[in-house]
């Protein structure tokens, strides 16, 4: 018994010992991070500031898109993309005009291309057709695994290898994601696995424009490609599916229109201003303001299993940043 007793207490003088350690480990990296954050020039510190700025107002853009096309309603889902891809395709077009960019696209570059805009392209047309069926942040939450998926993608499309941060978050994001998908519901779940799946695809678009920039691709570049890309695949459909729009749908699609381009200008602003490690924690804000939308407006009120899935996701996304 008294053997018991001492191993026990041995037991709690370690566990001491070690939550002093973490301690010590925590205040030391605090210490550092400050000590960066004060040796910062003023002028990056400032760029920063405008960095987190921008990728908050993309992240409220692109939440306005999304509620803008559940208000919609009815309207076939190649209409609602068309929209959206018309208004990025002509803010893309002036932004390369205005900053002298070509449409060459080098030879070598044009499957990565074509690869980038077949993947966005299925996973806007996934996210649209979610939206009309889920909540409008359970739909931002599972559109926003795409920077999991772009690690695990990364592997196959970069070579690159993740370190054991990038694995431990994507595995636990992907813990969280069924939570939201709920996969025990049959086909109800179903809206969320194609919600998903439009994650998985946008992820894996993500990682060919990183391809992409790395051979010297401009970013309005690969926009207005994408966008004209989409257009010219959608076209066909819309022409054979399509439905008259009431005054009230037309001028719901013209707001989902004007959001996307404003969310597009403002994260390419946000990432001129300062580097994804910095400030793309923030662009999960729009999971904030798509709930505070749907709640507002629609009535609609997560359940508790989404909540412990936006918490899990929030937490990695987080926790991964911290990292690095």
């Amino acid at each position: 018994m008294s053997e018991q007793i001492v191993n026990d207490k041995r037991g709690e003088v370690r566990a001491k010992r070690k939550r002093k350690r973490e301690q010590k480990i925590v205040k030391r990296k605090s210490k550092e991070k400050r000590r960066r954050e004060e040796a910062m020039p003023l002028e990056d510190k400032k760029n920063r500031i405008k960095g987190i700025v921008s990728i908050i107002l993309s992240a409220a853009g692109f939440a306005g898109m999304a509620f803008f096309v559940k208000l919609s309603g009815d309207v076939p889902v190649m209409e609602k993309a068309m929209f959206r891809n018309v208004v990025a395709a002509v803010v893309a077009f002036l932004i390369m005009r205005k900053e002298g960019v070509s449409f060459h696209i080098e030879k070598k570059n044009r499957l990565s291309l074509f690869l980038r805009c077949l993947f966005g392209t299925t996973g806007l047309l996934c996210n649209f057709w979610a939206i009309g069926y889920l909540k409008l942040g359970d739909a931002s939450i599972l559109q926003k695994m795409a920077p999991f998926f772009a690690i695990l993608m990364s592997v196959f499309i970069l070579k690159e290898k993740p370190g054991p941060v990038a694995i431990i978050s994507v595995l636990i994001a992907l813990l969280g994601a069924t939570f939201v998908v709920k996969p025990g519901q049959g086909l109800l779940g179903f809206p969320a696995l194609i919600g998903l799946f439009g994650g998985f695809c946008a992820g894996t678009a993500y990682t060919f424009v990183r391809k992409l920039g790395t051979e010297g691709v401009k970013g309005a570049q690969i926009v207005f490609f994408f966008s004209i890309f989409s257009l010219l695949a959608l076209l066909p459909f819309c022409i054979l599916q399509y439905t008259s729009l009431t005054a009230r749908q037309f001028l719901f699609l013209l707001g989902a229109g004007l959001c996307a381009a404003i969310g597009q200008i403002f994260v390419t602003k946000a990432y001129s201003y300062a580097p994804a490690r910095e400030i793309s924690v923030y662009d999960y804000s729009q999971v904030i303001f798509s709930a505070a939308l749907g709640f507002t407006f629609l009535g609609e009120i997560p359940d508790i299993y989404s909540l412990v899935g936006y918490i899990l996701i929030f937490a990695m996304a987080i926790w991964k940043w911290k990292k690095g």
